[in-house]
């Protein structure tokens, strides 16, 4: 690390905010939070980090509150790491549902989903043709009045193939079929995902 400047004042952020809503409901999207400067950089002392970062998200209800139709779009997924972040952030009165497990069989699986550079859409390169997933449904995708996850497949008739798209990687998209609701997700760290 470089030393600092005599003299020299580094720059100091303030926490990041809470996540916004999605910027447009009914379609895969993206989320910021963001931070502020508390103290600029003096003398050469240490430049400011980023001050906003951008999630993808779903919201499955126009900001009216009128429900989304399922069809339109496919479950957002990304890596069961993200959910034991999550966990680590308090979760709202009222929102202590317990969470469930669904698992998948993987069809084809693009190409795209291997060509990625994003630090957090790597688990995608992973993800195989035929393998095994557990998607895991909790707070706060599951929704507080059907107690599900969208994009869990739950109406889905016996071998139809559903969609779904890895969150923060847009063009690694393909189709799974639903094997089954579990009542624990104990698929390898891998091949275990969240619903967003």
């Amino acid at each position: 690390m470089q030393e600092a400047a005599e003299g020299s004042v580094s720059c100091i952020v303030a926490e990041w905010s809470g996540w916004s809503r999605c910027a447009k409901p009914c379609q895969v999207s993206y989320r910021v939070r963001r931070r502020h400067v508390l103290q600029e950089p003096r003398n050469g002392g240490a430049p400011c980090p980023h001050l906003e970062e951008q999630a993808g998200c779903v919201e499955y209800q126009s900001h009216q509150g009128v429900e989304c139709q399922q069809s339109l779009f496919p479950a957002l997924i990304t890596t069961g790491r993200y959910g034991k972040e999550r966990k680590k952030q308090s979760v709202p009165k009222g929102q202590e549902i317990l969470g469930y497990c669904v698992q998948f069989q993987l069809g084809p699986i693009p190409g795209s989903c291997r060509q990625v550079r994003a630090p957090h859409a790597q688990w995608t390169k992973y993800l195989t043709q035929g393998h095994l997933v557990c998607v895991r449904c909790e707070w706060p995708a599951q929704d507080a009045r059907s107690r599900r996850c969208y994009g869990d497949g739950g109406g889905a008739r016996e071998n139809q193939l559903l969609l779904w798209q890895a969150a923060g990687h847009p063009r690694c998209r393909g189709t799974w079929e639903r094997l089954g609701q579990l009542s624990d997700c104990s698929c390898p760290e891998v091949h275990s995902l969240i619903f967003i």
